[in-house]
């Protein structure tokens, strides 16, 4: 995504790290060049501020923990994802394994989350 304006930092970087910088994972230098993107770039702030809406609804609606099932259950569907490299360091191939989900009465309930 682009706005159209020249910005130091360009807006699908931006949005990519978005996240990243409102959970102020991202180290100084980066935060401050994403602030001073979203300082003069309204479509990205405009992003941004609806992230951060998502965030509180989600926070404000979020306050009893999942069933104790279903939290087995999602935890059981994790996928190990491996990612190998080639020489070069670039990434070659990556592979996801399945993890199968063993049902309450023990048997197999397939692969997937739910």
């Amino acid at each position: 995504m682009s706005c159209g304006n020249h910005h130091d930092t360009n807006c699908g970087e931006v949005l990519a790290n978005l996240y990243l910088f409102i959970d102020r994972e991202l180290d100084d230098a980066s935060r401050s060049e994403i602030q001073h993107h979203l300082d003069e770039c309204a479509p990205c702030l405009h992003h941004h501020e609806l992230d951060l809406l998502v965030r509180q609804l989600v926070a404000r609606s979020c306050t009893e923990p999942a069933p104790q099932l279903l939290r087995e259950r999602v935890l059981l569907s994790i996928r190990e994802v491996v990612s190998v490299s080639d020489p070069t360091g670039r990434k070659a191939e990556t592979r996801v394994t399945e993890t199968r989900y063993q049902g309450p009465l023990g048997g197999t309930g397939g692969v997937g989350p739910f």
